[in-house]
């Protein structure tokens, strides 16, 4: 059985090319692989999760398989007014359809229990991310230009409303 636990140190290098084969696999048919490409490999090397780790302000999470392999990963990050961005959720293309992304989804959202909301940005044409997370309650608040280097495209601001603890 997949166990979801906090990310450590010794995670880093699976992390990198986990978030690297899923920002490929999504993202080269709607901004071109050459612009996913750089981009991934800026913003997912090692060195820079790793920098990640060390941040008070940034909560990161895995699931691991029983053999120790990584099959997913999240992150999520508080600002200094207290809301928290879902950042990152990627998971290895062969727990599509296991229930993995919602199981890491719900871990994100336990850990910041009692914050009003959380949002996420997903890039215009990430339909399965869409509606995924449509699925689990987050709504379009905003289109705006797609931060991280995406230029030309636009992406959605999703939102979804918190329970009162």
């Amino acid at each position: 059985m997949t166990q979801i636990r906090t990310m450590t140190e010794e995670d880093v290098p699976s992390v990198s090319q986990l978030l690297g084969e899923s920002w490929r696999r999504t993202y080269s048919p709607i901004i071109g692989a050459e612009t996913t490409a750089r981009i991934s490999d800026g913003r997912h090397a090692p060195q820079k999760i790793a920098a990640e780790l060390a941040d008070d302000n940034k909560m990161s999470f895995v699931a691991e398989r029983p053999d120790g392999s990584i099959a997913g990963y999240a992150m999520a990050e508080m600002d200094e007014t207290g809301d928290v961005m879902l950042d990152r959720l990627h998971i290895d293309k062969s727990e599509f359809g296991t229930g993995l992304a919602a199981d890491m989804l719900h871990a994100v959202l336990a850990a910041h229990s009692g914050i009003p909301s959380i949002a996420l940005e997903v890039i215009e044409g990430n339909d399965r991310a869409i509606a995924f997370y449509r699925k689990h309650g987050f709504e379009v608040v905003e289109r705006r230009p797609a931060s991280h280097g995406v230029e030309g495209h636009a992406s959605f601001i999703m939102r979804r409303l918190l329970p009162r603890a």
